[in-house]
């Protein structure tokens, strides 16, 4: 039986700062964007097939940004985060 993704993996939630624009009304500023930081572990977990292996040795460390909006700082209002990526990794 295949195992889930998150069996391979150790998650932490992690915040960042992020220089963001505002595309309401334009103010510049820095907010704290919260990220998931998933780190592989060390060994294999129990219960593992041949498939679950080849799939083991292929992993990355990576982040996943939970965040998609923010709110200004200045006028309040909600934009999406620009041009920045919602999976990096490390």
């Amino acid at each position: 039986m295949a195992l889930h993704e998150s069996n391979f993996f150790l998650e932490k939630s992690e915040s960042k700062i992020a220089t963001c624009t505002c595309s309401k009304c334009g103010h510049r500023d820095d907010y704290q964007v919260r990220w998931i930081k998933r780190t592989k572990k060390d060994k294999l977990p129990s219960g593992a097939d041949e498939h679950d292996r080849a799939v083991f040795g292929k992993l990355r460390n990576y982040f996943v940004r939970v965040d998609d909006v923010l709110t200004c700082n200045r006028c309040r209002r909600k934009f999406e985060i620009p041009s920045q990526q919602s999976v990096a990794f490390f």
